[in-house]
């Protein structure tokens, strides 16, 4: 029983009482949505730079935040089993003061720098103990005042879940705002100062939700579920169905999140969009009258998983609107089908904790398998088609109207399977064709799904064999030519390609090659001697020529530290009597470089290798100031950029290991970010000077690349004859690019620069 006085059961809240209930729970929900969301970009930036800006990051985030918020569900619905309404007010109140206390964010100071192996172990806990209270009390809020508002007797109280849309539209916003407004504009320091205010603001908003609850009428809950009363509770087998539709797009949502931002950067920029797309999809799917009908996205789930198939059968990603675009539609689609069957299948409002529970565990499910198990287990991004495949049973059951069709289908689709996968295994014009037609091909198998769907209406087990061979075909028939071998770590997969005739062995990350060595001459006599380095690093581009311009300019053997192992190319630039230090966050890249039925460059040129193992921004750090006539920054992942090394207070690290006429070179090709003018802003911060070099070698056929290299040093003598060339244009900060430091950074601003040049 209620230990206050409560007005009689009959007495009915006035309008302008209703009006501020909804008013106020409403902006606690909203704004809880607001904290929550906002903070996931914000914190994981802060934690960025531990682990090499490595898109793992956000991959193993998110399975925290999933499992915090199956947390904070399961706290709220044990808490709402407790009658007395005064108990679970004051609790959670508590919870939320003893959060704040915590404030403002900050990393543990036991994990200031990473392990050498267990990454994503390590930094689950450093997540836990850096932000879980404050994150944990955040996430109990949303089923937790849904249930409260039940209880107050408000006339919609019996159908709460339109407070649920409320509080994915708070998230979809602060998504949003942080990448377009809250990066660009402030500093991280700047951002959790708003943070930590917000979240004051939030507990006097909840308090406000509290006293507004224990005002109610004392039956008013009895009252509000009087229509549900005898609504029977959902059995075991609904409630797999929903933990299942909860984990495939949580699942998809991080495999996605992964592919697209591979080729760019390890930014928020990237990672919230679709997770913008996630959190929309709960608002459309949960309004009173959706926008977009449940039937609508039945029809297009199927046409969506086409077009995935089509994308990957295309393989490179050249096209950045097309890797942003056409992945994201199709993920936002498959989203709303698997959610809107959620919507559809929601059960009474007494049974709401329950509900909510139930998907909080399948987005945890998802994310682990997507975050933590497909990485450890698979050696490619093999849960991205898994998801896409599963998504088709997310479907609703349907009697097949057309019987006499496709009663014969398992066999009809076996033989076919046959026919397309057993060529794969021998050689001929046949098994070429379908290389060469492999995104018609595994098209063609994935409309005939679409079609099972939209002409016959036939089952999901038909559409999901037919995505999987579909799927299948993508893996058998790849985009990349030649043979290819996978290595995957917690820092991404790497292909090495070995192309037709075994004339090159390339070196992928993503969809951009970092380095290639040649194994055969043109008239296909095996490579003899000392590799020369080709792609980037030949001796006519930038990097080469920098090389050679610092070792002319000291007359003598140079001492030169390298940031990036890639295939060992530069193990081969050194001269006779040098000293290179190479450093490397990934030991997986180091074993493959060093195996020389992948690459020759180390084993060739430096047998006795001994890279030093971590995050360069910690480990080089470490090292004698002065030392170093020749610093080569060559970190990136793909075309993704490990912000941290491109900052202010990075180059003043860089600036410190310089002897007293030494360079730093830094090499920023990158096909979607202009890059030219921070690495100038952080020189110019620093007191050094920049010349850049951006000419194209026209010589791609040869794998050797045009390159867009940066080389700063204190006085043009340092820099030799480079100072002089017309192929390097001394170049000053550019007063409207802000200076990138570890507390601010724009990949915004840069990826507009370079879609405004055209490039």
């Amino acid at each position: 029983m209620d230990s206050i006085v409560q007005p009689a059961a009959t007495e009915q809240p006035s309008s302008s009482r209703n009006r501020l209930l909804l008013t106020v729970y409403t902006a606690a929900i909203f704004v809880s949505a607001l904290l929550l969301f906002s903070v996931q970009p914000l914190f994981t930036k802060m934690v960025l730079p531990r682990l090499g800006g490595s898109p793992a990051v956000w991959s193993v985030a998110m399975v925290f935040f999933q499992s915090l918020l199956l947390a904070g569900y399961a706290y709220a619905h044990l808490l709402m089993q407790i009658r007395n309404r005064i108990v679970p007010v004051v609790v959670h109140l508590l919870l939320l003061v003893a959060a704040f206390a915590t404030l403002p964010l900050g990393i543990a100071s036991a994990y200031v720098e990473p392990p050498n192996s267990g990454y994503a172990f390590w930094l689950l806990g450093l997540f836990v103990v850096s932000i879980g209270l404050p994150f944990f009390a955040l996430a109990a809020n949303n089923p937790l005042l849904q249930a409260w508002f039940v209880r107050t007797g408000h006339p919609d109280a019996h159908d709460p879940y339109f407070l649920y849309a409320s509080s994915n539209i708070g998230s979809f916003l602060a998504l949003l705002s942080y990448p377009f407004l809250l990066e660009p504009m402030f500093t991280l320091h700047a951002q959790n100062r708003l943070w930590t205010g917000g979240y004051g603001l939030l507990i006097l908003l909840i308090g406000g939700c509290g006293v507004l609850l224990l005002r109610s009428p004392r039956l008013a809950a009895v009252v509000a579920q009087t229509e549900d009363a005898n609504a029977p509770a959902p059995d075991l087998l609904t409630r797999l169905r929903w933990i299942f539709l909860a984990a495939v797009p949580s699942g998809l949502l991080i495999a996605v999140t992964a592919h697209i931002s591979t080729d760019v950067a390890a930014a928020p920029l990237l990672w919230v969009l679709p997770l913008s797309l996630y959190l929309l999809t709960w608002v459309l799917v949960f309004q009173s009258r959706p926008l977009l009908p449940h039937k609508w996205m039945l029809m297009l789930q199927p046409v969506a998983i086409a077009g995935v198939i089509f994308l990957l059968a295309f393989g490179g990603e050249q096209n950045l609107l097309l890797t942003l675009g056409g992945h994201q539609l199709c993920f936002f689609i498959i989203a709303m089908a698997c959610h809107g069957e959620l919507a559809r299948t929601r059960p009474a409002a007494k049974y709401l904790t329950g509900f909510y529970v139930a998907l909080s565990f399948g987005g945890m499910v998802g994310g682990l398998f997507a975050g933590l198990v497909a990485p450890y287990t698979f050696s490619w991004i093999a849960e991205y088609p898994i998801l896409v495949a599963l998504a088709a049973l997310c479907r609703p059951s349907a009697d097949e109207r057309l019987a006499r069709l496709v009663k014969w289908y398992w066999l009809v689709l076996a033989a076919f399977a046959v026919a397309l996968i057993a060529p794969s295994w021998t050689t001929g014009d046949l098994p070429t064709w379908l290389e060469d037609h492999r995104v018609w091909v595994a098209g063609a198998v994935g409309v005939l799904a679409a079609l099972l769907t939209l002409a016959l209406n036939a089952g999901r087990w038909k559409i999901f064999a037919t995505v999987v061979l579909a799927l299948a075909l993508t893996r058998i028939y790849p985009a990349d030519e030649g043979r290819v071998v996978t290595v995957r770590s917690f820092f991404g997969v790497h292909k090495i390609v070995v192309t037709p005739g075994g004339y090159f062995h390339v070196l992928m990350h993503g969809t951009t090659i970092h380095g290639a060595e040649r194994f055969r001459n043109n008239d296909g006599t095996p490579v003899t001697g000392r590799p020369e380095p080709i792609t980037y690093y030949h001796k006519d581009g930038g990097i080469g020529q920098a090389i050679t311009a610092i070792r002319e300019r000291k007359g003598a053997p140079l001492k030169v530290a390298a940031i990036g192992v890639g295939s060992g190319t530069l193990a081969c630039a050194a001269a006779p009597g040098e000293s290179w230090k190479f450093f490397e966050i990934d030991q997986s890249m180091v074993d493959a470089a060093r195996d020389p039925k992948n690459f020759r460059y180390i084993s060739s040129c430096a047998p006795d290798l001994k890279p030093v193992i971590g995050d360069a921004r910690l480990t080089f750090a470490k090292e004698p100031d002065g030392a170093y006539d020749l610093i080569i920054v060559d970190a990136y992942s793909s075309d993704a950029i490990p912000i941290h090394l491109a900052t202010e207070e990075a180059m003043k690290i860089y600036k410190d290991k310089l002897a007293p006429h030494g360079a730093v070179v830094m090499h920023v090709s990158n096909r979607h970010l202009d890059l030219e003018p921070v690495v100038v802003g952080i020189a110019d911060a620093n007191d050094l000077k920049s010349w850049v070099y951006n000419e194209d070698s026209g010589r791609d056929a040869d794998y050797i690349f045009s390159t867009d290299v940066v080389i700063s040093a204190r006085d043009e003598g340092d820099v030799g004859k480079l100072a002089s060339s017309k192929q390097w244009e001394e170049t000053d900060a550019d007063e409207k690019v802000r200076v990138w430091t570890d507390d601010y950074s724009n990949i915004l601003g840069a990826l507009y620069r370079r879609l405004r040049d055209g490039e």
